[in-house]
């Protein structure tokens, strides 16, 4: 645990999500439309210890998480459980009320923002593995609604760099989760 909660769930989501898939869910394509569920996994572990290195100045990703190969030499687990708990253990050494380099083009945040950010990627990729897999949302609108705020503080830079998709039209009856991954430019309702 890192003392933020909204790291911890995140982290569980991912973590729970992975823990569920089959030999069969790694091929399957996913809502990032280039990307199979594999390399989904990839690009969220490669993110987490991205984090860990901005942090820490070491253990940063083996491969690029922006070009994952889709091979695994491992589970699933194997790959994602790893750079959670670096991550986790590089958030726990900050100062909360402080700042804190990350891997984004935005540099130093405020810690909590980092914190937030890398909260938002774990839970949206975890979302994205779980609905490509036919599986529940790990993402519900209790979390979604912590890191509404987040994403929004740091998304619009990065949708230049292909990070994320143009925002959807939001619709009255969104919850926060359909609310959150709308302006990340997914479609709450996507299926394979």
């Amino acid at each position: 645990m890192t003392t933020w909660t909204i790291l911890d769930r995140a982290h569980t989501a991912l973590r729970d999500t992975t823990a569920a898939l089959t030999v069969a869910d790694l091929g399957r394509a996913t809502p990032c439309a280039e990307w199979n569920v594999t390399q989904v996994l990839q690009h969220a572990a490669g993110d987490q210890l991205a984090y860990v290195s901005a942090i820490t100045g070491t253990g940063g990703p083996t491969e690029n998480p922006f070009t994952p190969s889709g091979s695994l030499t491992g589970t699933p687990a194997e790959l994602v459980e790893p750079s959670l708990t670096a991550s986790a253990a590089a958030f726990a050494t900050l100062d909360r009320a402080g700042t804190t380099p990350t891997p984004l083009p935005h540099g130093t945040l405020p810690t909590a923002t980092a914190a937030g950010a890398a909260a938002l990627d774990a839970a949206v990729h975890a979302w994205d593995v779980a609905v490509a897999a036919g599986r529940p949302s790990p993402l519900d609108d209790d979390l979604a609604a912590q890191l509404l705020p987040v994403a929004r503080a740091i998304v619009e830079p990065l949708r230049q760099y292909g990070v994320y998709a143009a925002a959807l039209e939001s619709h009255e009856t969104d919850g926060s989760a359909a609310e959150l991954l709308r302006y990340l430019g997914r479609d709450p309702h996507w299926t394979a």
